[in-house]
């Protein structure tokens, strides 16, 4: 007969006192280094009830739309003064109180020429023209009706980190790379929608075009659109919101944010570019032979450590597990090192979860804190074997005449007192 397995709770099993030697010794053996910043032990019998504990807590259903705790509104987007016009401007994720990829929707960078026009969903209007064997005018309700896919991708404005390209300017990380945000993205396959107008051989660019004031529009390779762009009406599980395109905007995986044309109207199909306005004066990186990189469409690989940061201070030495987030245009992350001494050694960081195609990827990595100055980097290599270079590199390739698409390491300066500033090495 075979005999039964007893389970044996092994804490059961230990008088007391040895108990708490084993707690105290599991503790030292998983992580010595965490108990010079632990909090003070106490024992169950000084635990009060909390007045919150006492009475009955707010109704179900008090708020029909759920809201961040009271004790979380300090994690808000913030703006920088200084529009260039009325409606134009930017407000930054507050990547420094974020945890894990996905960015909330609350919380997802903008980015605005003409402000954000407020638009009736049952009138707004796609129309696909040009050379196509048949031209197409849809409404939301058709776009719902084609197969939907899901994907999570990185969004990225060109823009992001382009005050730091000849100073350290930046006093948190929100305002250096906070033009960025992850999302689950939900719509119609692009390629499906021309599919159904029928693309003629001559075909070879696309005009996409918003319907704010500004008429914000990019030309964008047929390639890109058949390869993996989206018409997206849906992020992170509802439907867009005013700020990210609603009713529809188009999403351009791993290229710069500016091309994914928000309150989409319209995509015209042709056989050259059109140089419209956001790509000819404007999102072009002028060289320092006087020549413009045009059509720098790609995001190459970039990391920044969230925290610590400028955001935070430490309080006493000790371990801390140093966090950030990674990503390239290119693909998956491959690795991410870190060094606490301005790049002279590199450790491998650990990388969270499943690597996703051009997505954000969290990476960690444990610290023991000696209390004094330490400077801490975060390096990102692609799968192509791209290695996110330091900004003397992207300088000495690209000059300083460029805002647009500084992917160079960071470097955050801790001080001795625990305070932490930005600095280039």
């Amino acid at each position: 007969m075979k005999q039964k397995t007893k389970l044996i709770n092994p804490l059961q099993e230990i008088p007391t006192t040895s108990r708490r030697q084993f707690l105290l010794c599991s503790a030292a053996l998983g992580g010595a280094a965490l108990t010079a910043a632990a909090p003070a032990r106490a024992g169950t019998e000084n635990l009060s009830i909390p007045a919150w504990s006492k009475r009955s807590g707010d109704p179900v259903l008090w708020h029909p739309y759920g809201q961040p705790s009271a004790q979380q509104s300090h994690v808000v987007r913030r703006t920088l003064p200084g529009a260039p016009v009325p409606g134009a401007g930017a407000s930054w994720t507050p990547l420094q109180n974020l945890h894990g990829n996905i960015t909330p929707n609350g919380l997802v960078f903008e980015r605005h020429h003409a402000g954000i026009p407020n638009i009736d969903a049952a009138l707004h209007r796609l129309v696909i023209h040009g050379l196509v064997k048949q031209p197409l005018l849809l409404t939301m309700d058709d776009l719902l009706r084609f197969p939907a896919v899901s994907r999570i991708h990185f969004l990225e404005c060109s823009g992001n980190t382009s005050r730091e390209w000849r100073a350290p300017v930046s006093n948190s990380v929100q305002f250096s790379h906070g033009l960025l945000s992850n999302c689950e993205w939900t719509g119609v396959r692009l390629s499906t929608v021309l599919d159904e107008a029928g693309v003629l051989p001559a075909a070879q660019w696309l005009l996409a075009e918003g319907a704010d004031a500004a008429g914000v529009s990019r030309s964008i390779p047929l390639a890109k659109a058949f390869e993996d762009a989206l018409l997206v009406y849906a992020q992170n599980g509802e439907m867009l919101r005013p700020e990210q395109g609603y009713p529809l905007r188009l999403l351009l995986p791993g290229w710069e944010g500016n091309m994914s044309i928000k309150w989409l109207r319209r995509l015209k199909v042709a056989d050259k570019p059109f140089f419209a306005r956001n790509e000819t004066s404007k999102y072009t990186d002028l060289l320092p032979d006087g020549t413009s990189r045009i059509f720098s469409f790609g995001m190459d690989a970039k990391s920044v450590i969230t925290y610590p940061s400028p955001d935070h201070k430490l309080r006493d030495k000790g371990f801390y597990e140093i966090s950030g987030l990674a990503w390239t245009g290119q693909g998956r992350i491959k690795r991410v090192d870190v060094s606490t001494d301005g790049g002279k050694s590199w450790r491998e960081a650990r990388l969270d979860g499943v690597v996703l195609d051009r997505a954000l990827t969290r990476f960690r990595i444990d610290w023991q804190w000696d209390g004094g100055p330490a400077t801490l980097q975060s390096r990102a290599i692609d799968e192509t074997g791209y290695v996110q270079p330091t900004l003397q590199q992207l300088i000495a390739k690209r000059g300083l005449n460029s805002a647009y698409h500084n992917n160079a390491i960071q470097s955050w300066a801790v001080a001795a007192d625990g305070s932490i500033k930005n600095v280039h090495v």
